[in-house]
């Protein structure tokens, strides 16, 4: 909901409703999202993110989207640097030398309270270990 008000996590808030799950992230909670802006969408190889929101791709979009989802709320003063599980099963990697990366995204606004978790802002799209977007 907090996403859906601001129109830097348009796409972002696109991806959401294509993949299904906005019920899911409205839930309960309480969830960590690293949510990329809109820079950080199109900052991925043209016409990238027309595909994932295509209906055939919704399991990679779900994969992708739910690997910026941390199962806890994790607030700025409690980052630190390790491997940290997500929502989607692998794990991401954070590290606090020159500032918060999550994997290798800089963090460039935290602790954005929502009720059922936090949201931290990322400049980069995040991807699985396993996925290769390339295939699309």
């Amino acid at each position: 909901t907090i996403a859906s008000g601001n129109e830097d996590f348009s796409t972002l808030v696109a991806a959401v409703g294509a993949a299904g799950l906005v019920e899911t992230l409205q839930g309960e909670g309480p969830f960590t999202v690293f949510a990329p802006t809109n820079a950080a969408f199109a900052a991925l190889p043209a016409g990238l993110v027309d595909k994932l929101l295509l209906p055939e791709n919704k399991d990679l979009l779900v994969k992708i989207l739910t690997y910026h989802v941390v199962g806890a709320k994790l607030i700025s003063a409690e980052v630190m640097a390790g491997e940290v599980p997500s929502v989607e099963g692998q794990n991401i990697t954070v590290t606090t030398e020159g500032g918060v990366k999550v994997n290798g995204a800089n963090v460039v606004a935290v602790d954005i309270e929502a009720s059922n978790g936090v949201i931290h802002v990322i400049d980069a799209v995040i991807l699985p270990p396993d996925v290769d977007v390339s295939a699309l």
